[in-house]
């Protein structure tokens, strides 16, 4: 992420947000009857023809309840192999659910169907059943490219019926955006999608499961198992709401700042898709220390690579900021 910088052309949601959040209407959502929630959820559920939404604290938990829905102890996952679930989620898939992964390949997200067919289990007494396929679109680590709905449709029709379809959307807003697909879309080629209202949107926090009424009935008792029964959680539901009301317009400003970091950093900038940008270096945490002491926040995610994310609080002047130093440090 960049940068401890906020420019004054930059519009703050998070001050809205804020003011949303201390007048929100608020119940119990825990007995179903928080209004804000209630809303919210109808609203996105509509927004991406779903019949049903469950609002959870984390993607994380959502993508695990959406697992949690579909395999039972034995059964087994095919996962991307950058898959944030897979790397990202503290083993949860078999933590929770005694389920194993098994990994597939990908360009930048985007896998051959017919190889990942070719992965799924026979009928044997030997060996695990295979009940679910896990994409993640943008896929996050191979950074932020997009992966095509009609790349979604063909996997879908090559996978058996009884091996479900899960899309972690965490950022589906910027696949969205960046390929003129509508969410709606997307959606109906899947079983189950998570979307997240902190990444993008701008939110202090608030994800959501999406699915069928039977599914999500189901998704609202496993996120009581997960801790995820929340009580007056309108306050969390509120800036979800003025986020979808301010809409996605901005989504293109950050991919567009996200090319101007690629130049910077010696990356290609017909390979960044959306709002990441993934540049190698050498001795990425020194990098990462280097860029700190000059203001700029970036992440290393390896000995060698180094994450940037442009988003709604990042203006053209923080982008000036992080190229500078880059023309400095790099």
């Amino acid at each position: 992420m960049i940068s401890d910088f906020r420019s004054d052309t930059v519009t703050r949601p998070s001050e809205t947000m804020r003011r949303a959040m201390a007048s929100a209407e608020v119940g119990d959502d825990v007995f179903g009857d928080d209004p804000t929630v209630i809303a919210l959820e109808e609203r996105v559920a509509a927004l991406f023809g779903k019949q049903a939404a469950l609002f959870c604290p984390t993607g994380t938990m959502a993508n695990q309840i959406a697992i949690g829905l579909r395999v039972q102890p034995g059964d087994e996952i095919l996962m991307e192999e950058l898959a944030h679930t897979f790397h990202f989620e503290v083993a949860g898939a078999a933590r929770l659910w005694g389920a194993q992964a098994r990994l597939y390949p990908s360009d930048h997200g985007t896998a051959d169907p017919a190889a990942v067919a070719a992965l799924v289990r026979p009928d044997n007494v030997h060996l695990a059943r295979t009940r679910l396929c896990l994409i993640e679109n943008t896929n996050n680590f191979h950074g932020g490219r997009v992966v095509p709905l009609e790349a979604i449709h063909a996997l879908r029709e090559a996978l058996p019926a009884e091996v479900h379809l899960h899309l972690d959307g965490a950022r589906l807003w910027n696949a969205h955006v960046a390929s003129g697909t509508s969410l709606s879309a997307y959606a109906a080629a899947v079983d189950t999608v998570q979307v997240c209202f902190s990444k993008g949107l701008g939110c202090p926090a608030g994800s959501m499961v999406l699915g069928t009424r039977e599914a999500i009935a189901e998704g609202r008792r496993l996120r009581k198992l997960l801790g995820g029964g929340m009580r007056q959680v309108g306050v969390l539901a509120a800036p979800c709401m003025v986020a979808l009301d301010a809409g996605f317009d901005h989504f293109a400003e950050d991919h567009r700042r996200a090319k101007r970091l690629a130049e910077a950093f010696g990356v290609d900038p017909a390979t960044v898709d959306t709002n990441i940008v993934i540049a190698e270096v050498e001795e990425a945490p020194t990098v990462e220390a280097k860029f700190a002491e000059a203001g700029v926040r970036l992440v290393a995610i390896g000995p060698d690579r180094i994450r940037l994310v442009t988003h709604c609080d990042i203006g053209d002047a923080d982008i000036d900021q992080a190229t500078n130093a880059a023309a400095r440090i790099l």
